[in-house]
């Protein structure tokens, strides 16, 4: 027997650890609301019918804690109707609280009635007092979840009080009497109403919190897809605009009959593969910018192109996420640098000053093309390119600065501060 009881008690456990667990953390808080007010049902009827069973005497003790009751559970009604009208799910229950505020009032005056004329003395006077308070402070609370607005609120409490006054007065309830009645009905039912008010917003202030994590889990997704695109761009920008140029230069040699042709040819092939690697790297998220492999590839790109690039400085011994983000600088100025302008030179320098590492990609020819260059996209103002650099220097608390200068030099200048641990480990230039 007592196995069998103990085995039914597990498997009651664990069907509702499973209902429970299968809940979000709002809907767990909004079910601990829910039943929250539908045991305020079972706190009325404990606090106000059974202590008038007890005050009132057997003729009238079968029928005010029904109507206590018959109270308690309209009272949970509304409340469940009145959650979901906050939550968005229904109409407003308007129907349901004019029933609720006709039924309160209906008891609260027919409380005070028998109190001051019906037959049983002072016992049921008390029983009738004890119904009176009780009901008219858990009617107004409850009625508080189904309207919205401080005022609103405020509006209930204080007509639940004057309310309470003005029964108990016009029925030959003594003033000091009437005045401590009504002062019970506010301190109970102000109780009740700030508890609905905070319930409600507690529920709405979690589904807005749990809103805002799916909203940032979506937006972290995007960005990290604008990421992608961007460093896919980036990656793919220069080898293409390289291997176009070759096309075309293997294109004009075999035309001419030249031998070299073929040579061309083979090196838009390395490319080609060089870049599948490369986006093989961005795809599975290892791939990180070095800035002295981006160094060497920028030099020997852009003279596979024609471009004269120098390069000055050294990028040894500095961080790896500020050769990161810097890597990203001259891998973008060299894709601009070969796809816009007509550039002939180009320098870029590497140089620690200050604690602070500064990079700089300058090249002529930016009047062709619209103002070519490294920032002939978007005028040296933010384009895609620039955007996506400047987020990656601001992670590393680095700025941006591109712009004209001299009329026909481009120039765009990285700064970056170093790590106080790092010091002035960089090259000069």
């Amino acid at each position: 027997m007592g196995t069998a009881a103990l085995t039914y008690g597990d498997h009651v456990m664990q069907a509702t650890g499973g209902w429970w667990g299968r809940k979000s953390t709002p809907g767990k808080v909004e079910t601990y609301t829910r039943w929250s007010f539908h045991f305020f049902a079972v706190v009325e009827v404990a606090a106000v019918g059974l202590p008038a069973f007890a005050q009132a005497g057997t003729g009238l003790a079968a029928w005010l804690p029904a109507v206590v009751i018959v109270h308690a559970v309209l009272c949970s009604r509304t409340a469940s109707q009145a959650l979901d009208w906050t939550r968005g799910r229904r109409e407003q229950p308007v129907r349901l609280l004019g029933a609720l505020g006709t039924v309160t009032v209906l008891i609260a005056v027919g409380s005070v009635v028998l109190s001051e004329r019906g037959p049983g003395g002072e016992h049921v006077a008390a029983a009738a007092s004890t119904v009176f308070v009780g009901v008219l402070s858990f009617g107004a609370g409850t009625f508080t979840l189904g309207v919205r607005g401080r005022w609103h609120v405020l509006a209930v409490v204080a007509g639940s009080v004057a309310g309470a006054l003005l029964v108990q007065l016009p029925l030959g309830v003594a003033a000091p009497a009437a005045l401590g009645t009504a002062f019970a009905v506010l301190v109970t039912c102000g109780g009740l109403a700030f508890t609905s008010v905070f319930s409600v917003w507690l529920l709405d202030a979690v589904y807005e919190l749990d809103e805002a994590r799916e909203t940032r889990a979506r937006l972290a997704v995007a960005e990290e897809r604008l990421r992608f695109g961007r460093d896919l761009h980036d990656v793919m920008g220069r080898n293409l605009s390289v291997i176009a140029l070759k096309s075309e230069l293997a294109v004009q040699l075999a035309r001419r009959g030249r031998a070299e042709a073929v040579e061309q040819m083979i090196e838009v092939q390395r490319i080609a593969r060089e870049s599948q690697r490369e986006v093989r790297d961005v795809v599975r998220g290892y791939r990180e910018a070095d800035l002295r492999l981006e160094l060497a590839g920028a030099q020997g790109v852009l003279a596979a192109a024609g471009i004269d690039c120098e390069v000055t400085g050294d990028a040894a011994g500095l961080p790896v996420e500020v050769q990161s983000a810097l890597g990203w600088v001259v891998r973008e100025a060299t894709t601009n640098v070969l796809r816009h302008g007509d550039a002939g030179r180009c320098v870029v320098g590497v140089r620690v000053a200050g604690g602070r590492v500064v990079l700089t990609v300058e090249n002529d020819g930016a009047k062709t093309v619209g103002g070519g260059g490294v920032g002939a996209r978007d005028g040296g103002k933010g384009g895609s390119g620039l955007v996506g650099l400047r987020e990656r220097l601001t992670a590393v608390g680095g700025e941006l600065e591109a712009g004209a200068v001299d009329g026909d030099r481009f120039r765009v200048v990285a700064t970056v501060p170093l790590p106080s641990a790092t010091g002035a480990g960089g090259g000069a230039s």
